[in-house]
């Protein structure tokens, strides 16, 4: 079991499958209260949160249409089904953010 887990720049990379994935493993591998982070760009309400996102979205779906910036809501479903609840939500430069789930204890 591991105490943290730490991502960047990955969930709009990857297949949802493979984000179901990332998900479903760090909630499997976190002791109790282990923390999982997540760090990159995220939609909320299925609205982009910058312009930049958008075009960087596009760009994203343009070379993978199974790639794209992840839902907010999305990703708080995947954690809390593999056992984590949002501790909290991180604005970094960038118009990325910092998602932090921590495992129940």
């Amino acid at each position: 079991k591991f105490d943290a887990v730490f991502s960047a720049n990955t969930a709009h990379i990857m297949r949802w499958p493979d984000v179901e994935a990332m998900f479903a493993g760090a909630g499997s591998m976190l002791s109790r209260g282990g923390r999982f982070m997540l760090y990159g760009p995220f939609n909320y309400d299925n609205q982009y949160t910058s312009e930049s996102n958008a075009r960087f979205d596009n760009w994203l779906k343009s070379r993978d249409p199974e790639s794209g910036i992840r839902n907010f809501e999305d990703l708080d479903t995947l954690a809390q089904q593999a056992g984590m609840f949002l501790k909290h939500d991180y604005g970094m430069p960038a118009n990325n953010r910092i998602l932090y789930w921590e495992k129940a204890s």
